[in-house]
């Protein structure tokens, strides 16, 4: 049932211990009114949010209610909040002011208020969840508008309604996601303001949230991905070593989920969610130097991907993996296989490229002049992208820098590459290559290498 179908009694003064209960109400309600009837173009009014307040204010003071009352009260707050959504929905619209947004926040958490200063009312199911819904969204749109403190209010009161129900009393599907929300809010909120042990405590104490659900499970993993994802963009051990512990967290939410999911659709997106939650740790393990488990990672990938669907990422790590074994073999073998990825970003493989030469040195010079003319006919190539590698591979000078040179005139004559300069559009680029080539083979001494383009 709909509060709004409930029946209650139209406020009228019943007795004079009810007059300024009344009163209250009628101006609370005069406002609602006013912002329910309110041009669709125009902004809610100035003072709409302070004589709410205002009147709200003095309404707390003459608590507690007859149930009669908090019926009315807890009505006036609906339409409140449906006010609220409203405005909400043309204000995206019209406006887009911090002024604006905040007023519409003010008074989504004064429905909130005032709602909870009615409390319990006969009729009304799960009245204690409902309130806290309030809360919950009110300080999730406090949050966006990165109002922490005002966010982190919003959860703590909701915090408090819910601990006052027995959770394993709760059948509904919709309350027990709120539970879980709940947590994962204030966790958010607790992280914004770097208070990250409390934000891990929150995540951990949700685990008691998930009620066997699949979707529950899901949404855990994801924000204890997204919390590894930011420690791993920090630097320095300790933080390589939170991000490693965050993910692994989401790695066992996944593993459950995916024993709870009973439909294809959601094992494929447990298995999607795992296998994202083992790149990331296997890039913690190569940030860490820790090589044996970078390639224990890739196994495991590789082993449970579905018909050679491996995320271009792999053979990067496993390529820098071995190469910091120092087993070269098997860095130019993880190469080479990049060469028929067409999935592989240009970004990427360049990179591979240069990273796989800094170890190698002089003796990677051929395989990397091999890997990029592979490329060369499989995916899009840029000049910028030639311009690197060559810079890479003849950059190094000294010793072998003779060999290194003739590679790289091996590379910049073979007519593909040449291809790459054609036209205005490669302009910069063609003056960087005659850049690297002039420094280098007039710095080894060199016959400059033909080439009409440069």
């Amino acid at each position: 049932m709909r509060i709004a179908e409930i029946s209650s009694p139209e406020l009228r003064p019943l007795h004079r211990d009810s007059e300024a209960n009344n009163r209250s109400l009628y101006h609370i309600e005069a406002i609602v009114k006013q912002l329910e009837t309110r041009s669709t173009d125009k902004p809610p009014p100035e003072t709409a949010t302070s004589d709410l307040r205002k009147y709200l204010s003095q309404l707390i003071q003459l608590a507690p209610f007859p149930n009669s009352l908090k019926l009315q009260i807890w009505k006036l707050s609906y339409r409140l909040w449906n006010a609220c959504v409203d405005i909400s929905n043309t204000t995206a619209i019209h406006s887009s002011s911090s002024a604006t947004t905040e007023s519409h926040a003010e008074l989504r958490n004064i429905a909130a208020d005032l709602i909870y200063s009615a409390g319990d009312v006969a009729g009304v199911p799960s009245p204690a969840i409902k309130s806290a819904s309030f809360y919950l969204k009110t300080g999730m749109i406090w949050h966006n508008h990165r109002k922490f403190d005002l966010a982190a209010k919003c959860f703590e009161r909701a915090t408090d309604l819910v601990s006052k129900v027995d959770i394993n009393s709760i059948v509904d599907a919709g309350e027990r996601k709120l539970l879980l929300d709940l947590n994962l809010a204030r966790s958010r909120t607790a992280w914004e303001v770097r208070d990250q042990s409390l934000a891990v405590a929150l995540l951990n104490r949700s685990k008691s949230f998930i009620f066997g659900s699949c979707e529950h499970y899901a949404d855990l993993a994801k924000q204890f991905m997204a919390f590894g994802k930011r420690a791993l963009s920090n630097t320095g051990e300790d933080a390589n070593r939170e991000a490693l512990k965050l993910m692994n967290e989401a790695l066992e939410s996944c593993e459950k989920g995916f024993c709870a999911a009973r439909t294809r659709e959601e094992k494929m997106e447990f298995r999607g969610l795992r296998w994202k939650a083992l790149r990331f740790i296997a890039a913690i393990h190569l940030q860490k130097e820790e090589f044996e488990s970078v390639i224990k990672c890739v196994k495991v990938l590789r082993d449970s991907a579905d018909g050679g669907d491996e995320h271009p990422s792999l053979s990067v790590l496993a390529m820098k993996a071995w190469l910091g074994l120092g087993r070269h073999g098997e860095a130019e073998r993880e190469l080479r296989g990049m060469v028929i990825d067409k999935g592989i970003p240009e970004g990427v493989w360049v990179s591979a490229v240069e990273a796989y030469f800094a170890a190698a040195g002089t003796a990677g010079a051929e395989t990397a002049k091999g890997v990029f003319l592979g490329l060369l006919g499989r995916c899009h190539v840029s000049a910028g992208a030639a311009v690197r590698v060559a810079h890479r591979v003849v950059g190094g000078g000294g010793e072998g820098g003779r060999v290194r040179a003739k590679v790289v005139a091996e590379l910049v004559s073979d007519e593909r590459v040449v291809a790459l300069f054609a036209g205005q559009d490669a302009a910069k680029d063609r003056v960087a290559m005659h850049a690297v080539l002039w420094n280098w083979y007039s710095f080894l001494n060199l016959s400059f290498p033909i080439c009409s383009e440069f």
